[in-house]
């Protein structure tokens, strides 16, 4: 089978090896003609950016780059890159990077041509028609990982450095308007990146899919996406240069990205503040904490599992797929506990208070309470 696709849906999407030669093309079909490429600090010296960097220059459109992007970004590393949005005479964005350097592109063209503060854009009700449509500017996206899908997402996620919570920030038009999704970039990705990505986009289709929301398109969505991961992660994370493996697992996090508009959880309301507090790198946490969030959500979800381990062949229902995912983090070196991930002396009351203030509550099948969310987050650790 070939592994090269246009695809239009959530949006043009451009697949399959060797697209990245497509980004003259990408940005001409956006016209914009002189682009910011964001990045982040660690990426702007690879031969990767650097082969960007020259498709750009051969497409005449300049060689702007921005890599102050931290691995849990704020709104420092926002208004500087807004600064060299503004300097640079710059009429478009591509994000390009993991997780990270994608919300931050993508921010970086949202607000570049709004006068509010990012934070009166937060993801709540109907905040995001504050902003002016007309004045986001056009986003090329070109994922460097596989796990966040934020590729293919409306959203960016920043953390307040004063609240220390990260925040998302959202609106339709975040929406990148092409995408570049070449696993020749994703190729030889360091294990240790490969099994915390690969373990995000697993987080995102499994919370989709627990999720009490109405959402079909989506639940179908995050049931194929387990799949690719369970049969394609764990050859990624051996073989760094599988290019079968990474291409799927390259469809796999946008799959996740796409499902999780049906609501994510506990997952997720607990690593937003601990990497925001704790610095942990998102997708690792998430898989840190998956199978405690499991048995807290087992009195509601347990059957819905059970047809979940049919599809995926996991013999024993709900058990055996709890066996799955804590064997999985096992073969992948992933921590087994918050403490063994570096999270040292935490304050569970900020800890609790942070997680149930956090949008990914509302799609927790079980109710989060102070109290049964500080004992869920002390069992983790």
């Amino acid at each position: 089978m070939t592994l090269t696709a246009n695809w239009s849906y959530p949006t043009a999407i451009r697949f399959g090896a060797g697209r990245i030669k497509e980004l003259g093309e990408a940005c001409a079909a956006l016209g914009t003609v002189r682009p910011l490429l964001v990045t982040d600090r660690g990426l702007a010296g690879l031969p990767i950016t650097g082969q960007a960097l020259g498709l750009m220059e051969a497409a005449a459109l300049g060689c702007g780059l921005f890599a102050e992007v931290d691995p849990n970004p704020d709104e420092a590393n926002l208004e500087a890159g807004i600064m060299a949005y503004r300097q640079g005479g710059h009429d478009g964005v591509i994000a390009f990077g993991g997780g990270s350097a994608l919300d931050l592109g993508k921010l970086v063209a949202f607000m570049a041509g709004q006068t509010r503060p990012v934070w009166e854009y937060e993801d709540i009700g109907d905040w995001w028609m504050r902003a002016d449509a007309g004045a986001i500017a056009p986003i090329i996206a070109v994922p460097t990982t596989a796990g966040t899908g934020s590729e293919v997402g409306r959203a960016g996620v920043l953390t307040n450095s004063v609240s220390r919570e990260k925040k998302i920030i959202f609106h339709p038009k975040m929406l990148p308007g092409v995408v570049l999704a070449d696993p020749e970039l994703t190729l030889g990705l360091p294990k240790t990146m490969t099994a915390g990505t690969g373990m995000d986009a697993f987080a995102h289709c499994l919370e989709a899919y627990c999720s009490p929301h109405f959402h079909p398109m989506s639940q179908g969505i995050a049931l194929e996406g387990m799949r690719l991961v369970k049969t394609y992660l764990p050859r990624a994370y051996a073989d760094g240069h599988d290019i079968e493996a990474r291409a799927n697992m390259l469809a796999a996090a946008a799959m996740g990205a796409v499902a999780f508009q049906k609501g994510l959880g506990a997952i997720h309301a607990i690593s937003h503040p601990i990497g925001a507090v704790h610095g942990t790198h998102h997708g690792t946490t998430n898989a840190v904490v998956m199978a405690e969030v499991l048995k807290f959500n087992r009195p509601a979800i347990e059957n819905r599992i059970g047809k979940l381990a049919n599809y995926l062949g996991i013999p024993g229902g709900f058990d055996g797929f709890l066996t799955f995912v804590q064997e999985m983090n096992t073969a992948l070196e992933i921590p087994a506990t918050l403490t063994a991930l570096g999270v040292t002396d935490p304050d569970l009351d900020a800890l609790t208070a942070a997680a149930l203030a956090d949008p990914s509550v509302g799609g927790n099948p079980v109710a989060m309470t102070a109290e049964n969310t500080r004992a869920l987050i002390a069992a983790c650790l």
